[in-house]
């Protein structure tokens, strides 16, 4: 399973670590992903998704199928 939100889209970035003498090594930044089941209002059932941290907490705020409609996505 890839390491990207379900929702937002969010993936891996990449950086540098930066070491105290400017020493830079490649470093991968990963996004907060979260195994969660949303209830969806329309399909009137639970659906699980891996979606992060800050998608869920948009999801609390407006509801899983605002989101999805906001995104362009359908819910399955």
């Amino acid at each position: 399973m890839s390491r990207r939100c379900q929702l937002s889209g969010k993936k891996a970035q990449v950086g540098h670590r930066v070491s105290h003498s400017n020493i830079k090594t490649k470093h991968r930044f990963l996004p907060n992903l979260q195994k969660k089941r949303c209830w969806s209002v329309a399909m009137k059932k639970f659906v699980t998704l891996r979606i992060s941290a800050a998608a869920l907490r948009t999801v609390d705020k407006i509801g899983l199928d605002a989101y999805a409609k906001q995104a362009g996505l359908t819910i399955r």
